[in-house]
C-alpha cells in the first residue's frame, strides 16, 4: 500500500494525503511536444490524458466535440415535430425543475424558440408543487391555448401525470438527463442520453442544458435542410452556449470531453456579456473580472438556486430569458434578496443541527442523523453536505412536516449513499428515495424515523473497515513558498474550467510557520506564511474560525506546519499577488511517518 505524502496519514482534518506517482517518460514527452511546464505535465498525467489528447484538453472545440444530435434516440421526432412548430407559429409551453440546470435548460430553449418570434411560456413548478410535470402545470396549459409542451430537466419518470396528459390531447417532448428505467412516459418524444435502449451514446454526462443545446442543434439542421432560412438570418447558436456552461457547471457533471468544450468556450460567450439577465445577475453579485467556472458555481449559481429554495422558483428562468435589463436588474435584485434570506436561514439550520448532532447518546454512530419539524426544506441539501464536511461522516438532515418527513443526504468517500436509499425503500422504510453515490434525497413517515436510523448504521458499518471512514486529500506536488509566484501560478489556468473529474490542483507548503493569523469576515481566517529561507505569502482559509484547522492557525505558536490547498492569483484594484487558500494542515512534530 502507498504510504501517505509526506507522512500524513492523521491531518488536523482527520485526512491522509495521497500523491499520484507519476510517469515520468509521460511527464517528459507532455513537457517536450506541447512545451508545458513539468507542473502542469504532472497534473495532466495523473488525470489520465494521453498524449494525444492534450491539445483537445486545452483548447477543446465545440466544433470537433459535439457529438451528432440524432445518436440520441427520438431526437429526430422532437426536432421535426419542434422544426413544424416553428413554420407553424404554433405555440410551446415548456416546464422545467427548480434549479439552475432547470432554469438554463428552459432558458435555453425559450431563448432560441423567441428567435423565431413564437408565443413561448416557461412552468416552473414551486416546491409544493412538487417536482416535474403536474396537473396544475398542464391545466394552466390548456385555459392558456397550449398543446405542444416541452419538460426540460425533468419528465423522465413522470408516468402518471405524462400518460393523463397525452390522454388530454398534448404533445409532449422530454428532453431529459435523469435516470430512466426499462419503461419510458407516455409521451410524443423522450430524448434522454440515460435511455437503456440509447446505452452507447457520448452524451450520458451532460447535464440536461447540454442535451436541449443538442436538441436546438437539431432543430436548427432540420430547418436548414428545409432551406428555412434562404431568405432569414441563421441564429447564431454559439453565442446561446453562455447559458449551457452555467447549467454545465452547477449541476456538477464531469468537465470531460464536450463538456468541458461547453464550459471553456460558453465562459468566452459569458465574458461578452450577451445574455442580459447573466448580465444583470453579475453585476448585482459584484463579479468584475474574467468570469471562471467558480464564479459559475459559487456566485451566480447560488443566487439561482435560491429562487427555488426560499423564494419564488420561477425567478432565475425569467431572470436568463429575460431580454430587458431594467426587468432583469429587479429579478437580479430579487435573487441577491433571496440568497441573504437562505444563508440566514441556512446559518439557523445547521447550528441547530450542530447543537443536536453534538449532543445525541450514540456518539459513535458511523453517520450524523439530525431532524426537526422548525427546518425549512430547501437548504437541508446544503446543511447536510456542510455537515458531511464538519464531521467526515455521512449525514441525514431532514424536515418534518405534516404528512411526512423529507430529507437530503451527503455522503463520503467509500459510501454509496444512492445503493443505501434504494436499499432501504426497498425494505419499505422509506416511501420514496433516490441519488447516486454522493447524494440523495428522500422522504419516509415519521413513526419509521428510528428504524431508518438503525438501518444505516448496520449499512455503513457494514462498508467501512477497521480503520473506520478514511478521508483523502488528494496532492498534486509541494511547492516551495518562494516559488509561489505569478508567473507559476497563472500557468496553472491552462488546465481551467475546473469542476467535477477535472478538480483545481492541490498543493502542500511545507515547513511553514504561522504568523499575523486573525478571524475576518463570518469565521474566515487571514494569516501570512512564513519559511525560513525567507519565503512569505498572504493565506485565507474559509469557514474554520470554529474548527481544529482554524484554531490551529489562530495558535500562533511557532509550531512549524505543512498546509495543503490552492494556490490562486488574487486581483485587488489593478494589483495581482498570490494567494494560498488553507485546506488542511498537520504540525510537523505530530507526522506519524517520516518524510520521504
Amino acid at each position: 500500500m502507498k504510504e501517505a505524502y509526506l507522512g500524513v496519514d492523521n491531518s488536523i482534518n482527520g485526512c491522509v494525503w495521497k500523491s499520484h506517482n507519476s510517469n515520468m517518460r509521460t511527464v517528459e514527452a507532455i513537457c517536450q511536444k506541447y512545451n508545458l511546464p513539468e507542473m502542469i505535465a504532472r497534473v495532466l498525467e495523473a488525470r489520465d490524458i494521453n498524449l494525444d489528447d492534450v491539445e483537445s484538453f486545452i483548447d477543446p472545440k465545440i466544433a470537433k466535440l459535439l457529438p451528432n444530435p440524432f445518436i440520441l434516440k427520438d431526437m429526430d421526432k422532437a426536432a421535426i415535430r419542434l422544426a413544424d412548430a416553428i413554420e407553424n407559429k404554433e405555440k410551446i409551453a415548456i416546464i422545467g425543475d427548480y434549479d439552475v440546470d432547470g432554469a438554463t435548460s428552459s432558458s435555453l430553449l425559450k431563448l432560441f424558440l423567441d428567435k423565431f418570434e413564437l408565443n413561448t411560456i416557461i412552468h416552473i413548478p414551486e416546491r409544493d408543487e412538487g417536482y416535474g410535470p403536474s396537473e396544475i402545470a398542464f391545466n394552466k396549459f390548456k385555459k392558456d391555448g397550449y398543446k405542444l409542451v416541452v419538460t426540460t430537466d425533468c419528465g423522465t419518470s413522470a408516468f402518471d401525470i405524462l400518460d393523463w396528459a397525452t390522454n388530454k390531447g398534448f404533445e409532449v417532448i422530454v428532453a431529459d438527463h435523469h435516470e430512466a428505467e426499462v419503461k419510458l412516459p407516455n409521451a410524443y418524444a423522450v430524448v434522454n442520453p440515460k435511455r437503456l435502449d440509447n446505452d452507447d451514446n457520448p452524451c450520458r454526462i451532460m447535464a440536461a442544458v447540454g442535451v436541449v443545446f443538442l436538441l436546438i442543434v437539431a432543430i436548427n439542421k432540420v430547418l436548414r435542410d428545409r432551406e428555412y432560412y434562404k431568405y432569414k438570418q441563421e441564429p447564431n447558436l454559439l453565442e446561446m452556449l453562455d447559458l449551457v456552461a452555467l447549467g454545465t457547471v452547477c449541476d456538477v457533471v464531469p468537465l470531460t470531453g464536450i463538456n468541458r468544450a461547453y464550459v471553456k468556450q460558453g465562459l468566452k460567450i459569458i465574458a461578452k456579456r450577451k445574455n442580459v439577465g447573466l448580465v444583470a445577475l453579475s453585476d448585482v453579485s459584484g463579479i468584475n473580472q474574467y468570469p471562471t467556472a467558480y464564479h459559475l458555481g459559487f456566485v451566480l449559481g447560488p443566487r439561482i438556486n435560491a429562487g427555488g429554495r426560499v423564494g419564488v422558483s420561477s425567478t432565475g428562468a425569467r431572470l436568463l430569458s429575460c431580454t430587458d435589463l431594467n426587468k432583469a436588474t429587479e429579478l437580479a435584485k430579487s435573487l441577491q434578496d433571496f440568497n441573504n434570506e437562505r444563508k440566514e436561514i441556512e446559518n439557523f439550520v445547521l447550528l441547530e443541527a450542530i447543537e443536536q448532532a453534538e449532543t445525541v447518546e450514540d456518539v459513535d454512530a458511523p453517520l450524523v442523523f439530525v431532524y426537526s419539524d422548525k427546518w425549512h426544506q430547501g437548504v437541508i441539501g446544503i446543511v447536510a453536505g456542510k455537515l458531511k464536511e464538519r464531521y467526515n461522516l455521512p449525514a441525514f438532515v431532514m424536515d418534518i412536516e405534516e404528512d411526512e418527513v423529507k430529507g437530503s443526504a451527503r455522503s463520503v468517500d467509500g459510501i454509496d449513499i444512492g445503493a443505501a436509499i434504494i436499499a432501504a425503500k426497498e425494505k419499505g422504510i422509506l416511501t420514496k428515495g433516490g441519488g447516486h453515490n454522493m447524494a440523495a434525497g428522500f422522504s419516509l413517515k415519521q413513526e419509521k424515523l428510528d428504524e431508518f436510523r438503525e438501518f444505516l448504521k448496520e449499512y455503513i458499518n457494514g462498508k467501512v473497515s477497521e480503520k473506520g471512514i478514511v478521508r483523502r486529500y488528494e496532492v498534486s506536488a509541494s511547492v516551495d513558498l518562494r516559488a509561489a509566484n505569478i508567473e507559476q501560478i497563472e500557468k496553472l489556468s491552462i488546465l481551467a474550467p475546473f469542476g467535477a473529474s477535472n478538480p483545481e490542483p492541490r498543493f502542500a507548503i511545507t515547513h511553514v510557520r504561522i504568523a499575523n493569523s486573525a478571524v475576518v469576515g463570518s469565521g474566515h481566517i487571514r494569516c501570512d506564511l512564513t519559511s525560513s529561507n525567507g519565503g512569505r505569502l498572504k493565506a485565507i482559509a474559509f469557514n474554520v474560525a470554529d474548527s481544529d484547522l482554524g484554531q490551529a492557525l489562530l495558535s500562533n505558536n511557532e509550531e512549524v506546519m505543512h498546509l495543503a490547498g490552492i494556490l490562486r492569483v488574487d486581483e485587488w484594484q489593478g494589483r495581482k499577488k498570490v494567494q494560498f487558500i488553507i485546506e488542511d494542515g498537520v504540525f510537523v512534530s505530530k507526522c506519524m511517518r517520516k518524510e520521504k
